[in-house]
């Protein structure tokens, strides 16, 4: 493995702790008893020069955290720490650090076997400076873990023109997703994001729960996949030799739990598609479904309205809430309008009694790509959600879908040829789905196998048929509403971020890309003299891939600080020169 210069000098501070006879990773408690959050909130406001030594519970405090900046003078220094809740800066005086003769703990450990990273303990009391910042005056402290990585510090530089350039910054997605933990300490405003997520996991749950549901738990390995149009991941089960697959949905499980008699289950679920992967869709995804006895759909539109509404009250402290440039306001009533008046409402066109070809017709002429393995359903759902989802921004009910789009949803009560479904859509996206559900276990078999008909013309996404939801049904289910509500997508929506990537901790990514590193011969045809290259290796750049992406004015900079370290006697290039090697 190669190792960068702080890497090596980090290991080094590691040892030296060891010889010393300090254990960088103790086994032992560290009793934490307040937080930064609780001395701000507690002690805002107070005056300036304010020493609460005496002060009962200020007077002796215990915090941990991650040592953030290092302000390093002769006999005293600042630093700031964070801790899971803030940053605030401390106060480490020699002479109270080290009452007696030997200054070995201030002089050599904390100034010098300390970095920007590392955890420590430290016991104090709060005191408020000349300025009035609130701080804590340690009086003791602890390493509690050696941190062998640097972390990405922000730094400015003035280049030749006099303007300040940024480098550094932790801001590159691909590198944030697949390191969030180094996201997670040098943006803390990315914690607030998935704190706010759990705010609204526990709203829905609370919700639920205070209305008799039961919170339940279904199988995520299934011998068949159901309950939505989706195509699944497959596995194989060694022991009983069969065929599994991950769930694209909990509906068809849930829905044997109403025929067992509860009248209302649900379950936050994990489910899986494998699908393609943008700014709304994750093949691992997370929703709630619940499903209620002698409830329909128009029942469950008031109860989901009900609900959000308490979400977004409870995440953010009001019904409306800023997702890009828009203000999306999320108190009832929402609007409601059926598939057919949206597209006609955003096309002009009456498509309610169109046939398959006549479909497909509409569809090519706005420029949607279809093909022969598309039935009605598909082409009227492409439709709606070419001309009609992207313009619904506000919370919208899109209801009475065609029976083609909907096999386990009932056939609607007064209108022909519709079933009684309901997707919310909000910022031009659904965040739910809904039915009321079909329990007429002849009619729910006849569409099982208009679907099987489907998968026989190549649509991947069609249902597969589920013999045993079938028997469930025909000892009968009773009257039922049922919903899947998006989490990640109403996460995305109540914390004002654009990619699902952004609200989930560990989004999917593809296979990480091994460093490359180019030999001698490569850095030389760049133009890079031999005995430079040792130092250009050791600022990091070990291929010339890498070298081409330099600031040449920060790395003619860093060649000098780099070129007394390894005692070079090379004569040092001129700035022209390193702009020749970066090209």
């Amino acid at each position: 493995m190669l190792l960068s210069e702080q890497e090596i000098n980090r290991r080094q501070k590691r040892e030296e702790l060891m010889r010393m006879g300090i254990d960088p990773y103790p086994a032992e408690l560290f009793d934490v008893t307040t937080t930064i959050a609780d001395i701000r909130a507690a002690l805002t406001g107070t005056e300036p020069e304010t020493d609460l030594a005496s002060d009962e519970r200020w007077g002796n405090v215990q915090l941990a955290g991650r040592l953030m900046v290092f302000r390093i003078s002769g006999s005293a220094s600042f630093a700031e720490i964070q801790d899971s809740t803030g940053r605030m800066q401390f106060y480490f005086r020699r002479d109270d650090l080290c009452p007696g003769e030997d200054k070995t703990l201030y002089n050599t450990v904390f100034k010098k076997l300390l970095d920007i990273g590392d955890i420590i303990g430290v016991k104090g009391h709060v005191f408020t400076t000349k300025t009035g910042e609130l701080s804590v005056y340690v009086k003791e402290f602890k390493i509690l873990n050696k941190a062998l990585r640097p972390l990405p510090v922000v730094k400015e530089v003035v280049n030749e023109k006099g303007e300040k350039e940024t480098y550094d910054a932790f801001t590159d997605p691909e590198q944030r997703y697949r390191q969030r933990y180094v996201d997670l300490i040098v943006n803390p405003q990315v914690r607030d994001v998935f704190i706010k997520r759990t705010k609204l996991v526990n709203s829905i749950r609370q919700f639920l729960s205070e209305k008799g549901y039961l919170e339940v738990e279904t199988p995520i390995l299934q011998p068949i996949h159901g309950g939505a149009a989706a195509r699944p991941f497959r596995t194989h089960h060694n022991s009983l030799d069969m065929t599994l697959y991950m769930r694209i949905a909990n509906e068809l499980y849930l829905k044997r739990l109403i025929v067992g008699g509860y009248d209302g289950v649900f379950e936050f679920a994990k489910d899986f598609r494998n699908e393609g992967m943008d700014r709304t869709h994750n093949p691992e995804f997370t929703q709630v479904e619940f499903y209620v006895a002698y409830k329909d759909y128009l029942w469950m539109m008031d109860t989901i309205e009900e609900m959000v509404e308490k979400v977004a009250l409870d995440v953010a402290g009001t019904t409306k809430v800023t997702v890009g440039e828009n203000v999306i306001d999320f108190k009832r009533p929402w609007k409601r309008l059926t598939m057919f008046e949206a597209i006609q409402e955003y096309t002009g066109v009456d498509v309610s009694a169109m046939e398959e070809d006549e479909l497909r017709q509409v569809a090519e002429q706005r420029g949607i790509k279809v093909d022969s393995t598309m039935g009605k359903s598909k082409l009227i759902d492409e439709l709606f959600g070419d001309a009609c989802e992207p313009n619904l921004i506000q919370p919208t009910f899109i209801t009475d879908y065609p029976v083609e789009m909907s096999p386990l949803t009932k056939k609607h009560r007064s209108k022909p040829g519709l079933v009684e479904r309901f997707e919310a859509i909000c910022n031009g996206k659904e965040i739910a789905n809904a039915y009321s559900e079909l329990n007429d276990p002849i009619d729910q078999r006849e569409r099982f196998e208009e679907q099987l008909r489907l998968a026989e013309r190549g649509d991947e996404e069609a249902m597969a048929l589920d013999e045993d939801f079938l028997r469930a049904l025909e000892y009968g289910m009773p009257p039922t509403a049922g919903v899947g509500l998006g989490i990640d997508r109403l996460s995305m929506i109540m914390t004002n971020q654009s990619s699902i990537q952004d609200v989930l901790f560990f989004p999917q990514m593809r296979p990480e890309k091994k460093q490359e590193q180019s030999d001698e011969s490569e850095f030389i045809t760049a133009g890079v003299p031999a005995e430079w290259i040792p130092a250009v290796q050791k600022l990091g750049f070990m291929s010339v891939d890498q070298l081409k992406g330099a600031n040449p004015n920060k790395l003619f900079n860093d060649l000098g600080g780099v070129r007394k370290k390894l005692k070079l006697e090379a004569k040092m290039p001129t700035l022209d020169e390193v702009k020749g090697w970066i090209g």
